[in-house]
């Protein structure tokens, strides 16, 4: 069991870090927020996945383990995954600086981050088609792999949106950097690798390969 728990502690470090600083509308919040009230309100937004997604991923869990084929379900939906992971690794490996435009009004950031996070698609693609099947296959050696996976990614999404805050908060250049843009295209390689983990999954659990 440490095996498998120090594997799916590896899925979930690099899928909540990647979720922490790739673009995305929650960053983008994260981050105008940072430089127009402080890192203080930046970090506010940062933590508003911890009470988002947790609805998100009870609701795929009781849809999940109600089908009568989990397997072949489990199977399709890694599909699903292949292609959304894909799409944040292009996404990540093409990145590129952008402006952020602000708004003059009352931060109110744990509120907006929660609603921003809840009406985006993204939580709901993840979780739907990458995170739940995870925590499922993770169940299947134990209890505490996906209970693992679940607090690795929760932690490093939440620190790595808050370290964002924080960097950008001192250094309003950082997004702009060098260093920032490797960073984003080397997560961007490493999640490619994780895309085709998941395609070769689907294809084991479809019984199209052996």
């Amino acid at each position: 069991m440490i095996e498998e728990s120090l594997e799916f502690a590896a899925y979930g470090t690099l899928l909540g870090v990647s979720a922490g600083v790739s673009p995305g509308p929650l960053s983008t919040l994260v981050i105008s927020h940072t430089l127009q009230h402080g890192a203080k309100e930046g970090m506010k937004v940062a933590v508003s996945p911890i009470l988002t997604d947790l609805p998100i991923i009870a609701v795929g869990l009781l849809l999940f383990t109600n089908l009568s084929d989990l397997n072949m379900a489990l199977g399709l939906v890694s599909f699903v995954g292949f292609l959304f992971v894909s799409l944040l690794a292009w996404q990540s490996v093409t990145f590129q600086p952008v402006e952020i435009e602000f708004d003059a009004v009352a931060p109110r950031s744990f509120t907006k981050g929660i609603l921003v996070n809840f009406l985006s698609p993204n939580p709901y693609v993840f979780w739907l088609g990458v995170g739940v099947p995870i925590v499922l296959d993770a169940h299947q050696a134990g209890l505490v792999p996906p209970i693992v996976f679940a607090l690795c990614f929760f932690v490093l999404i939440i620190a790595s949106k808050g370290l964002l805050a924080v960097l950008v908060g001192k250094s309003r250049g950082l997004l702009k950097g060098a260093a920032y843009i490797w960073v984003m295209r080397g997560l961007g390689l490493l999640l490619f690798g994780f895309a085709l983990k998941l395609l070769y999954d689907g294809l084991i659990r479809l019984k199209l390969i052996e």
